[in-house]
């Protein structure tokens, strides 16, 4: 790998890709998925659907404008191990979803905020093996369970519900990996 004397052991790179913060991309879904719950309740029912397009389309974008200021910084050019790449497969596993989502959401416009909340949630299970924690094997499972009990709960209010469902887990999820990443640093040595 560039910028390595010695190739890290995978054990070596998931540890160093477990010590880290992150906090971006949860924030950004939980913006994003913020303003469709808003598009939702304000805008008609295709300017809402365009909305949920654009916006989970967007999420990794706003995710490495934020890790710059979360100490992330998806976008630094220091070397790179294994685990970011597969971090970034999951990413791309969650857009080619779309495959699902839309020829779906051609049939019932309103199975949209179901499918991408659903579907897009899914890369929080290998980001629960590769760091080690249960939070991305609990916001997963949650958010599936939640997102098809608002689906059908609320069935008039699904651009809205589904959205403050996947808002209110993104909270969640950001105060344990904070407290997650808390601990991490405090059981660090002093490197000074």
């Amino acid at each position: 790998m560039p910028g390595y004397d010695v190739m890290p052991t995978l054990d070596d790179q998931r540890m160093e890709f477990a010590r880290r913060r992150f906090l971006a991309m949860p924030l950004a879904g939980a913006v994003v998925w913020t303003v469709i719950g808003i598009a939702g309740a304000l805008l008609p029912p295709l300017l809402a659907a365009w909305a949920l397009f654009i916006g989970t389309g967007s999420i990794v974008f706003l995710g490495m404008l934020f890790s710059r200021f979360t100490g992330e910084d998806m976008l630094s050019k220091k070397p790179t191990n294994a685990f970011d790449t597969l971090f970034f497969q999951t990413i791309a596993m969650a857009l080619l979803v779309y495959a699902i989502a839309i020829p779906f959401f051609e049939i019932d416009y309103t199975s949209l905020p179901l499918t991408v909340g659903i579907l897009s949630g899914l890369m929080w299970l290998p980001l629960s093996w590769m760091i080690g924690h249960w939070i991305g094997i609990f916001h997963s499972i949650a958010r599936t369970v939640l997102v098809v009990a608002a689906w059908y709960v609320f069935t008039h209010e699904r651009f809205v519900a589904i959205p403050a469902v996947i808002v209110a887990l993104y909270l969640f999820t950001i105060y344990v990996l904070e407290r997650r990443w808390r601990s991490l640093t405090l059981a660090q040595p002093d490197s000074g």
